[in-house]
């Protein structure tokens, strides 16, 4: 990898997402190289990727070029390649266009999904981590309503216009808020020819209420919201099989459905190299310091970073303020460490949490305070937009969401890319 030498301390950060990115702006360039390497050239705002599945946004509005970020950065470099091993002994990071050499390392490749070992549904089910995994997402659901249309069959009509959600999240919750106002507002203009009311959202999830992590009136609430909107919500069920536009429950019940979209957990990122006595829980066990366990000058942080502490003793939360916290603490320690001051333990200071389930519809806890309805809804559309990278993308997304909400629509029902869908037989 073609990177210039320097006379100073060099950081690579593996993954331009929140964590990642919190390093780079906070690492002080006088005492640091900082070397940037992620798959893709742009960072994804990821809790809006349902709203591109949907038909709200476009990925541009939710992704940002990772080099106009840090133009006027000084000694910052990005490449685009894919990590294939970390070798700890000799400081060095392989990958595909090259090797690099680093003093410290940093570990913020986040997070993919993680389907407990079932071969069959992560043959056959759809995922949204990425933006084009949220693009095949919003091409298959507009392809199997134009398909509907070529089917006589009613049962054929029915399945193919139908949606299982698995797991009820935030994702899940918001997803299929969003599928229900599709259903409610848009799709039966797009498809007078079918019988829109036949169309189901399904949400399965294991536990017993939705939003698990949230609170009881969260809980309710929003239950409530996704009812009204006719989401049909299954709890204390697990999905065991899907195929050939089957679902079928762990109680035997099935339900036909023409896309099956798995949001019930999620895993870390591993990478070859690292031990693998340093992984709890399907990511790297890390100190208050955020140095993975075992290692000397590798760290972790964000999504693939476990953290005990006494208020979160499973672990903290894989949720995007840690992201962001972790990631300018980690920063903040590495300036004092090449200044010789005393370096701090990271504390995750918890505002709370917040779902929308869609127009006027939206559940909030902030700390103490538990609110629902328009104001929470206001207060998620604020919060998100100010969190968006770049003025150009919140400015993008206010007016579409001003545009979708003045007019009950979603613009952007385009099939840019045809989704081949297949039954696949499970990896071995």
């Amino acid at each position: 990898m073609n990177i210039p030498q320097s006379g100073k301390k060099r950081v690579v950060i593996i993954g331009g997402g929140f964590a990642g990115l919190q390093v780079a702006k906070n690492l002080d360039d006088r005492y640091f190289q900082i070397v940037m390497v992620d798959r893709n050239n742009y960072h994804t705002f990821q809790p809006l990727l349902y709203q591109v599945a949907t038909a709200g946004l476009e990925p541009d509005s939710i992704a940002y070029p990772l080099r106009k970020l840090f133009k006027g950065s000084k000694d910052f470099y990005f490449r685009m390649a894919e990590v294939e091993e970390v070798k700890t002994e000799e400081n060095i990071l392989q990958t595909n266009i090259g090797d690099v050499e680093y003093d410290y390392l940093v570990v913020a490749t986040g997070a993919t999904t993680n389907f407990f070992g079932n071969k069959e549904l992560e043959a056959n089910a759809m995922t949204m981590k990425s933006v084009s995994e949220a693009l095949d997402l919003r091409s298959l659901i507009l392809q199997n309503f134009e398909k509907a249309l070529l089917k006589s069959a009613v049962e054929e009509q029915d399945a193919l216009m139908s949606i299982t959600i698995v797991g009820a999240g935030p994702t899940g919750v918001e997803l299929s808020g969003a599928l229900a106002e599709l259903k409610k507002h848009v799709l039966p203009h797009d498809y007078p020819d079918l019988n829109i009311n036949r169309m189901q959202v399904y949400l399965v999830e294991m536990a017993d209420k939705v939003l698990p992590p949230m609170s009881e009136h969260a809980s309710r609430k929003a239950l409530k919201y996704l009812q009204d909107l006719g989401v049909e919500v299954i709890l204390g069920e697990a999905v065991k099989e899907y195929k050939n536009d089957k679902v079928i429950l762990s109680s035997g019940k099935k339900l036909n459905a023409g896309m099956l979209i798995w949001a019930a957990g999620v895993k870390g990122n591993l990478l070859n190299g690292l031990k693998e006595e340093s992984v709890k829980k399907g990511r790297y066990q890390v100190d208050r310091f955020h140095l993975i366990e075992g290692e000397k000058n590798v760290f972790a942080i964000g999504d693939i970073a476990y953290m005990e502490t006494a208020e979160f003793p499973m672990g903290l939360p894989m949720v995007a303020p840690v992201a962001n916290q972790s990631g300018v603490n980690l920063a903040k320690n590495l300036n004092k460490s090449q200044k010789n001051k005393t370096t701090k333990e990271f504390t995750y200071k918890d505002k709370g949490a917040m779902a929308t389930v869609g127009r006027n519809r939206a559940v909030a806890d902030l700390n103490n305070l538990k609110f629902g309805g328009l104001a929470a809804w206001l207060v998620w559309m604020f919060v998100h937009l100010l969190t968006l990278v770049g003025f150009r993308n919140r400015l993008v997304t206010f007016f579409n969401w001003s545009y979708n909400y003045f007019n009950f629509d979603r613009g952007i029902r385009l099939i840019i890319r045809k989704y081949e869908k297949k039954n696949l037989e499970p990896r071995s």
